[in-house]
């Protein structure tokens, strides 16, 4: 079964070199075999998750550790690491499909599915990379791919878009790898388990912890490093700025944040207030800035630096429990609701960028001010727009109310009022920042003729519409029968991280 690991990085490296070869060729071939190689991924991904338990841990090349030092690479899959090849995967997949309709715009189909079976290696790798190093590189990869993706459709505004991207892209990457160098210069090792059992401490890990933190911070998204956002994940293409902000910032940020804080350093109260601030302010000034966006996609992106708030101050609290000794049931509770909105924004965001994608499509504008009456020439879209939408706003029984309940309930629990206050009155501004959508595309007057009106393709509608059913179907993950399959382990990785070296290192 650990042979298998490699698979996640091998099949979409393979996937894209055979696209830029036979591609030229073969018509639609590119098309088909992005989609086939992502159903593969969630299969495998599920088959993971369903038939193994722990953590299981591949070195690359069958090197043996030279006594207790790891030479080699290693592949880590653990509970955190399945969930997330998971979302990577099915929300790729779904992305993907959608794409088959909405690139027939493009020139150049063949180069775009090519960049997204990349940026789905880059995701992959890094999220079962066992070495901050490997981190840095599938890092990489999957950000210069992204950075094409956003300049795909060469308009000024995507060219600008992506050129501020990759301009504090880089800059967060120099961060990241500034630290790795101090790392290995200073404890002669880049591998994650080896580095949390050494005796480092004082300023040093303090140091470091900073230059992880800003880095993969601005990688994520999270406010004060949230600047690049707006503008590159408005003017991506639709199903890119899906993947962006549905799992690229929760990848190649969030979860190398987790990984790097829980599995690699010692938790600490002072780091872990730290990124529970950060987590705050992120869900303040994203919704707040979310309400004056008249352009749909750059209200998505403003209401996704938000929502990655809530997910980071559910992390957060746990990490303070942690840290101090408190409830560990308490702490779990916390880590399990930042986990499972952390999922369920994947689901709900997706789908809003791909109704706003379907909007553009049809109607060639994403000014609100410029739309409306679209309930009835697009009601699928409309539909799957309003259950997105009462579902990111946290209205029950849609998945975001559990998500954020167990969010407010865990930040009560811990005593921390103000947090839950907050996040209660953040999701009120969220309920009106989307009804404001709501009723300016679909339910206002119109304001225009709509003369060059295009019909939704089926398979763009096929994506909505089984997104919108996961919206429903992932309230179950409150059961515990089937939280326990999916989410528990996830939340055992980050809070037993001991069993991460045990099982790496020995």
């Amino acid at each position: 079964m650990n042979a298998m690991i490699p698979l996640f990085v091998i099949v979409p490296l393979a996937a894209a070199f055979f696209m830029a070869i036979l591609g030229r060729f073969i018509k639609n071939f590119s098309k088909i075999l992005l989609n086939l190689e992502l159903l593969f991924l969630s299969y495998l991904a599920l088959h993971f998750i369903l038939n193994t338990q722990g953590i299981l841990a591949y070195r690359v090349g069958g090197f043996e550790n030279a006594g207790d030092i790891p030479i080699a690479i290693y592949l880590v899959l653990d509970g955190l690491s399945r969930l997330i090849l998971l979302v990577i995967s099915l929300i790729g997949l779904l992305a993907a499909f959608y794409s088959t309709s909405y690139t027939r715009q493009f020139t150049q189909e063949r180069k775009y599915y090519i960049l997204f079976s990349l940026m789905i290696a880059g995701m992959n790798g890094l999220v079962i990379s066992g070495d901050i190093f490997n981190i840095f590189v599938f890092l990489e990869i999957a950000a210069i791919a992204s950075y094409a993706l956003v300049a795909f459709g060469i308009e000024k505004q995507q060219l600008e878009a992506s050129f501020k991207y990759q301009v504090l892209g880089g800059m967060a990457s120099l961060i990241i790898l500034l630290g790795i160098g101090f790392l290995y210069w200073q404890t002669g090792t880049l591998n994650i388990a080896d580095f949390s059992r050494l005796p480092v401490s004082g300023p040093f890990v303090k140091l470091l912890a900073i230059f992880f933190l800003v880095g993969f911070g601005l990688k994520a998204a999270i406010f004060p490093f949230h600047s690049w956002l707006p503008d590159a994940h408005s003017s991506a293409p639709s199903p890119i700025s899906a993947m962006l902000s549905g799992v690229l910032i929760k990848a190649i940020g969030i979860y190398a944040i987790f990984r790097i804080f829980f599995s690699m350093f010692a938790l600490s109260y002072e780091i872990a207030m730290v990124i529970t601030v950060l987590g705050t302010l992120s869900m303040i000034v994203g919704g707040l800035m979310a309400i004056g966006q008249w352009d749909i996609k750059r209200m998505l992106a403003f209401s996704s630096i938000s929502q990655m708030g809530y997910v980071i101050v559910g992390i957060g609290i746990g990490m303070i429990l942690l840290a101090t000794g408190g409830s560990k049931v308490i702490a779990g509770f916390s880590i399990f609701g930042g986990l499972f909105h952390l999922v369920n924004h994947s689901v709900f965001k997706g789908l809003l960028f791909l109704n706003a994608g379907a909007v553009e499509y049809a109607t060639g504008t994403r000014d609100m001010r410029q739309l409306g009456g679209l309930a009835e020439k697009m009601p699928l879209t409309a539909s799957t727009s309003l259950t997105a939408s009462l579902a990111i706003s946290g209205v029950p029984p849609f998945n975001g109310f559990f998500s954020k309940l167990i969010i407010i309930v865990a930040a009560v629990s811990a005593h921390f009022y103000w947090l839950a206050f907050i996040a209660v009155v953040v999701s009120i501004i969220t309920i009106s920042y989307f009804m404001k959508m709501q009723k300016y595309v679909f339910f206002n007057t119109p304001q225009t003729d709509y003369k060059n009106f295009r019909a939704i393709p089926l398979p763009m509608n096929l994506s909505m519409i089984i997104l919108a059913l996961l919206c429903l179907l992932l309230s179950l993950l409150v059961l515990p029968q089937i939280r326990d399959i999916f989410i528990t382990p996830a939340v055992d990785a980050l809070i037993n991280s001991l069993q991460y070296t045990a099982v790496v290192i020995g």
